[in-house]
C-alpha cells in the first residue's frame, strides 16, 4: 500500500526502472541503424547501450540511395533502393548485412506497351519486407507511383495489382511533372501482422488505399482527410499523405502525416480523425515524418516543419524538435532537450525518422544537413551521432544479435 507522503515517480525514473526490469528479463540486442542518403550509404553499429557507435560506409559513395532496409526475417539481407547517376534506378542487395552487394537481375520497370511507349521508373522511393509466412517476398514503390512485389528476396521485380495501369488510379497518381519537388512517389506500402492479404499505401498525390485479398483489388481510404485549400476534397489525387504508420501493437490504428495536418485512423471505422490540432499554433502540425511506440499505441512522434505558405521545408524558427504524444493525439509535448536551441534551418523527410524496439524505445532522426541524431529515452533528450553526412533521405532500426 503506497504511503500517504510518499512522491509520484517522475516520467524520468519509470524509464531507469523499465531499463533496469529490462536487462532482468531478457538479454540485450545490439542496434543497427541504417542511413540512406543523397551520396551513398552508411550503418551504425550500435553497443547493447546504444552509447558508443561504430561507423560502416559509405556504400555506393555517389549514388542516391532512397531507402535502406535490413530483412527483419533473417537478420541479414539487406535492399538498397537506388538510383545510379547516368545509369538509372535499380536496387542492390546484400545476403550478409552490407559486407557484399550484389544488383538485382531486374530491378522494378512499368510494362511496356507493344509500340515500346509507356511510363519509366524514375526511382525506387520505399522498400518493405513481407510477412513472416512469405520470407522471400518483398514489396517496393516507386517516383512515378507503381508498386512492385519481388518473390524471391529482391532480385527480380515485377508490377503487382491492377493500379500501375488502371485508369482511376493513373488519373489519381498525376503526371511526373505533378506532385513534390523531386517526384511523386507510392509510399508507406504496409502489411498487416495478422494477414499477409492486409495491405495498405499511400501516394503523394494520389491518397490511402486497402487491399484485403492480397491485392486482386485495393479501394481508396481518404474519408476525413483535408487538402489544400481551393481544391476539392472528393477528388483523390489532391489528397497527399506523407506518411502513414501502423501501430505494432494494435494493428488496428494507423497513424498519418499529412500535407494537411496529423491523423488517426481506428478500424474498422474509415474515417481519419485530425489529432495535430492540439499541436501548438505556433509550431503547427505539418511535417513529413511519424513514428509509433512498439508496444504502446496511444503513444507517436512526428517532427513538425515550417508550414507557411511558401513551404520552406525547415525547422519551425531554426528551432528542431520532436512532438509526442502519449493519448493518441489528445495533446502533445515538445522534446527539443539537446537539440540545437537556435539557427538550425533543416528538415526531416518522410523516412527519416524512426525507433527501435528497445526498452526505453531508441529514437533516430537524420537531418536534410547531414546530421543522425538519437535518443535513448523516448525523445526525453537528444545526441548528435554523425555530422556532415550527405543530405539524409531515410533511417531505419534494426536489432541484431
Amino acid at each position: 500500500m503506497k504511503s500517504a507522503t510518499s512522491k509520484p515517480v517522475t516520467r524520468k525514473q519509470g524509464l531507469a526502472a523499465r531499463v533496469k526490469r529490462a536487462s532482468r528479463l531478457k538479454p540485450a540486442r545490439k542496434v543497427l541503424v541504417l542511413v540512406a542518403t543523397r551520396k551513398g550509404a552508411w550503418l551504425f553499429h550500435g553497443d547493447v547501450a546504444r552509447k558508443t557507435w561504430r561507423v560502416d560506409g559509405p556504400h555506393f559513395l555517389g549514388h542516391i540511395i532512397n531507402h535502406l532496409v535490413l530483412d527483419p526475417r533473417d537478420g541479414r539481407t539487406l535492399l538498397a533502393a537506388a538510383k545510379t547517376g547516368h545509369l538509372g534506378p535499380t536496387i542492390f542487395r546484400s545476403t550478409d548485412r552490407g559486407r557484399t552487394w550484389k544488383e538485382a537481375a531486374r530491378p522494378p520497370a512499368f510494362a511496356k506497351a507493344t509500340d515500346g511507349s509507356g511510363r519509366a521508373v524514375d526511382h525506387t522511393f520505399w522498400l518493405t519486407p513481407c510477412h513472416a509466412n512469405e520470407p522471400s517476398v518483398w514489396y517496393a514503390g516507386t517516383s512515378p507511383q507503381g508498386l512492385f512485389r519481388s518473390g524471391d528476396g529482391g532480385d527480380t521485380w515485377q508490377p503487382f495489382s491492377h493500379i500501375n495501369d488502371d485508369p482511376n488510379y493513373r488519373a489519381w497518381m498525376g503526371s511526373v511533372q505533378d506532385g513534390t519537388p523531386d517526384g511523386p512517389k507510392l509510399h508507406s506500402i504496409i502489411v498487416d501482422p495478422r494477414d499477409p492479404a492486409h495491405l495498405y499505401f499511400a501516394m503523394s498525390g494520389g491518397g490511402i488505399h486497402e487491399s484485403v485479398d492480397g491485392g486482386k483489388t485495393f479501394k481508396p481510404i481518404v474519408k476525413g482527410m483535408e487538402v489544400v485549400g481551393g481544391f476539392d476534397a472528393a477528388n483523390i489525387a489532391f489528397h497527399d499523405p506523407h506518411c502513414v504508420r501502423l501501430c505494432p501493437s494494435n494493428p488496428d490504428r494507423l497513424y498519418q502525416q499529412n500535407h494537411c495536418g496529423i491523423y488517426r485512423l481506428d478500424r474498422p471505422s474509415n474515417e481519419w480523425v485530425r489529432i495535430g490540432r492540439k499541436m501548438p499554433k505556433r509550431v503547427g502540425d505539418i511535417g513529413f515524418p511519424m513514428v509509433v511506440h512498439p508496444r504502446d499505441a496511444d503513444t507517436a512522434w512526428v517532427f513538425p516543419m515550417d508550414g507557411q505558405t511558401v513551404w520552406p521545408r525547415t525547422s519551425p524558427g531554426g528551432k528542431p524538435a520532436a512532438y509526442v504524444t502519449r493519448n493518441g493525439g489528445k495533446s502533445w509535448q515538445r522534446q527539443d532537450a539537446g537539440l540545437p536551441e537556435s539557427q538550425a534551418w533543416w528538415t526531416v523527410k518522410r523516412q527519416a525518422m524512426t525507433a527501435d524496439a528497445q526498452d526505453p524505445v531508441g529514437l533516430y532522426v537524420g537531418t536534410t544537413s547531414g546530421e543522425l541524431w538519437m535518443s535513448r529515452d523516448e525523445g526525453e533528450r537528444w545526441t548528435c551521432i554523425a555530422r556532415n553526412l550527405p543530405e539524409i533521405y531515410a533511417v531505419e532500426a534494426a536489432e541484431i544479435a
